[in-house]
């Protein structure tokens, strides 16, 4: 079915498609594509435990920096400017992991990655959630949102297929000549933000402005959830493969995890319909908590996928849920407040791995740094129930 068009070629079907497609890029292949490369990297290229953390780390800086670019800057047109420079920058900086094996150089690569990955994460949600605003759509960021399970599922299909026939080099360059089929409709299917004067259109009912209360719950339970999310989207191919049955099968691992992901966000949605943004949340941190400590309780393969399997299923939905919520608390700019709210997520993020990577170290194993991620995701778990109870007694 062909979606009406809007304003010229520019249909809702388009703009969603745009932020699909940026969302494959920038987080599914120049940012996520590290975690099926890991085990790769460390046993072609000589990456330790330690450095292994310290890249995810610098990856995850370059997220932060580039959220606090996203949250310092109000105009959307220099916001719209930046996703273009994203999209660039994810796709250069992918293929450049392929031509060298300085660590400096990599890192400063992973940096850039997680920079250009704020184009798709932020950038590009908040200029959908705009567009929909603006043009009387529900603002539901769902079907945007598979963006994130499609890239990791192409990222995961693309190193298992490339493994038997590029070196870990070779995968590199490939990922990112993949991303230019991505980097097209990325950048000429989103269109530029109308000037101010031209913004008023129509508009759908928007909640309440939360209380302080509420959101500075909100934030820190998103703090947890950074670490819940930097751990699995890290090392849960490298955990996985650990186990005899799974060695040398981590792209696929890495599949399934995104095909989990995929209808999350639809599931997600519904849920919330019926029981609320904060319950749902509630429930999504529950759910991941127990899918950490599954690896940590058991060797037995099956028990080790559904784990995979929980964590694809719930993080996107997490990310989803928290972003679109702050979006329509603030409509008149939804990328600002979602920059906002993600800073505390990007510590997590930043000090998750490089923690992880000194435990791992020290035990020879991340049981460690799982039992401990699911005793953060039960805090947070705690803090949205406190959050929920607060927001239904109106306080």
């Amino acid at each position: 079915m062909t979606e009406p068009a809007v304003d010229g070629r520019t249909t809702p079907l388009r703009v969603i498609l745009a932020g699909i497609c940026a969302l494959v890029l920038t987080v599914g292949l120049a940012r996520f594509a590290y975690t099926p490369m890991l085990p790769i990297m460390k046993a072609q290229a000589g990456l330790g435990y330690v450095a292994a953390g310290w890249l995810a780390a610098i990856n995850y800086a370059g997220y932060m920096a580039g959220t606090l670019l996203a949250a310092a800057t109000g105009e959307l047109h220099r916001r719209f400017a930046f996703y273009r420079i994203g999209l660039v920058v994810a796709v250069a900086s992918t293929v450049a992991m392929g031509l060298t094996r300085d660590p400096l150089a990599w890192g400063v690569l992973r940096f850039l990655s997680g920079l250009s990955s704020v184009a798709g994460l932020l950038l590009a949600s908040g200029l959908v959630l705009n567009w929909l605003l603006q043009h009387g759509r529900r603002p539901d960021l769902g079907l945007h949102f598979t963006g994130m399970g499609l890239g990791i599922v192409v990222s995961g299909v693309a190193v298992a297929l490339t493994l038997p026939v590029l070196s870990w080099s070779g995968q590199w360059i490939a990922l990112g000549v993949l991303g230019l089929l991505f980097f097209v409709p990325a950048w000429r299917w989103m269109p530029a933000p109308p000037p101010a004067s031209r913004a008023a259109g129509a508009q759908v009912a928007r909640p309440p402005p939360a209380s302080g209360a509420w959101m500075r719950l909100l934030n820190a339970a998103y703090v947890c959830a950074g670490f819940g999310f930097v751990i699995g989207a890290t090392f849960i191919v490298a955990i996985l493969e650990r186990l005899p049955v799974l060695h040398g099968r981590g792209g696929w691992v890495w599949v399934i995890v995104g095909v989990a992901a995929l209808p999350s966000t639809f599931a997600w949605d519904r849920i919330a319909r019926r029981m609320g943004a904060t319950r749902a949340l509630l429930l999504a941190y529950v759910l991941q908590g127990a899918g950490m400590l599954l690896p940590a309780v058991s060797a037995r393969a099956a028990v080790n996928l559904l784990s995979a399997a929980l964590f694809g299923a719930t993080f996107v939905g997490i990310v989803s849920l928290t972003l679109a919520l702050v979006g329509r608390h603030v409509p008149s700019n939804p990328s600002k407040a979602m920059a906002r709210i993600t800073l505390g997520y990007g510590v997590a993020q930043i000090l998750g791995p490089i923690i992880a990577g000194y435990m791992a170290r020290a035990t020879g194993s991340y049981q460690g740094a799982l039992v401990a991620t699911a005793v953060l995701m039960g805090c947070g778990a705690l803090l949205l129930y406190v959050a929920d109870r607060r927001e239904r007694a109106g306080r």
